[in-house]
């Protein structure tokens, strides 16, 4: 059985250094495409990638169990950050 799941797509910030004539050579091919120089080197990452598949993994009877519980409980969830600016005081 599988229940909800929920994913976090949210994009990371990733620094790299490039020697200046590797950053010369993408910006000069990125310019014929007439896009930015992240733009470019996003696309070349993504293009060495597609045919890679994403392991999936399904989860354990009690992970499950656990989830469905905590989905049952979830009106009943505490703001974390109110709870410890509390014990702060």
């Amino acid at each position: 059985m599988l229940i909800g799941v929920y994913y976090m797509n949210t994009a990371i910030q990733l620094k790299i250094n490039l020697t200046e004539e590797l950053q010369e050579l993408l910006k000069s091919k990125a310019s014929k495409f007439g896009i930015p120089l992240t733009q470019y080197v996003k696309h070349v990452l993504m293009k060495d990638v597609e045919d890679q598949e994403y392991p999936i993994f399904k989860a354990s009877e009690e992970t499950e169990r656990a989830a469905r519980e905590a989905l049952q409980q979830l009106d009943k969830a505490v703001n974390a950050k109110s709870f410890f600016q509390k014990l702060h005081k």
